[in-house]
C-alpha cells in the first residue's frame, strides 16, 4: 500500500530536506522516525528538495508499507518522537502509482524580508535596511510570467533535463512588517528562488533598471543574475495535488 505523508519543518538546522552522506537532513530524521516507530525500515519519496536553511510549511512525501496503518496514532507517534523543528499534520493511504514529486501540479514559496532590525527574526526572514522601491520590483516580477526557460537563476553545474519553468504568479505584498515575495510554478530550478528575489531586489534598490531583468533571462547566464538571497527567508508554503492523487485539501 502506499500512503502519503503532509508535514512542516523548520530548516535551520537541517542541510535541506534530501539524504546526504554526512550532513543531517528532514528526510533522514523523518525516516529514521517512521521506521523505529513502524519496526521496518520507510524510504520516503519527497514533493521535491528544499535547500540547506529553507523552511517548508507544507511538504508531502510518500512511502509504501505492506500493512493496514492507524493513521491518526501513527502521525501523534511519530510527533512524539520528532524534534520540535519537524511536524506531521497527516498521513492518508491513496493509490498505488500517486507520486509525491511526479503528481505535483504546482508549488508556491514565499520569501520573507524585513526593513526593520529585530532580534527575533534572525532566523526567520532576511533584514535590509535600504530603501526598496516595490512597485518596479513588481513591474520586474511579471516579466517572470511571459518567460519559460529561467537558465540564468539556476545554481551552475545542476544536472537537469530542462531549463524550462511555467510560472504562473509572481508578486510582492507588504504584510505587517515583512515585505513577501510569492511565487507558484509547476517546477522550479536549484537555487531559482533565491537568485530571483536577489535579481528583483536589485530592481527595488535601483542597481539595475526594470527592463534589465529581460536582459538576464536572455543571456542564461546565472553571473548576469543578483546573488542569491540567504535561505533563512525561503518557505514552501504549498504543494498542489490533481484529486486523483490526494484529495485532503482544508
Amino acid at each position: 500500500m502506499r500512503f502519503f505523508i503532509q508535514f512542516s519543518y523548520f530548516g535551520k538546522d537541517y542541510h535541506g530536506w534530501q539524504r546526504q552522506p554526512n550532513a543531517i537532513t528532514v528526510q533522514e530524521v523523518l525516516e529514521g522516525s517512521l521506521s523505529t516507530i513502524l519496526s521496518t525500515k520507510v524510504v520516503l519519496t519527497g514533493a521535491g528538495r528544499t535547500d540547506a536553511g529553507v523552511h517548508a510549511k507544507q511538504m508531502y512525501a510518500h512511502f509504501n508499507l505492506d500493512k493496514i496503518l492507524e493513521v491518526e496514532e501513527l502521525v501523534y507517534r511519530v510527533n512524539s518522537l520528532l524534534p520540535e523543528d519537524i511536524a506531521v499534520q497527516r498521513i492518508v493511504e491513496t493509490k498505488e502509482d500517486a507520486h509525491a514529486r511526479f503528481d505535483a501540479t504546482a508549488r508556491t514559496y514565499e520569501y520573507w524580508i524585513t526593513k526593520k532590525k529585530d532580534p527575533f527574526c534572525i532566523d526567520t526572514s532576511h533584514y535590509i535596511k535600504q530603501s526598496i522601491n516595490i512597485g518596479a520590483m513588481n513591474q520586474a516580477a511579471k516579466i517572470l510570467l511571459k518567460e519559460k526557460d529561467f537558465e540564468c537563476f539556476s545554481k551552475s553545474n545542476t544536472d537537469v533535463y530542462t531549463y524550462l519553468c511555467n510560472i504562473t504568479q509572481a508578486k510582492w505584498e507588504q504584510k505587517g512588517n515583512l515585505l513577501v515575495f510569492t511565487i507558484t510554478a509547476n517546477r522550479f530550478l536549484r537555487n531559482m528562488v533565491r537568485a530571483i528575489v536577489g535579481t528583483l531586489l536589485e530592481v527595488g534598490m535601483g542597481k539595475i533598471k526594470v527592463e534589465d531583468v529581460n536582459t538576464i533571462i536572455k543571456s542564461k547566464d546565472r553571473a548576469q543574475a543578483g546573488v542569491s538571497v540567504p535561505a533563512k527567508g525561503l518557505y514552501l508554503t504549498q504543494v498542489l495535488y490533481p484529486k486523483t492523487t490526494i484529495d485532503f485539501y482544508e
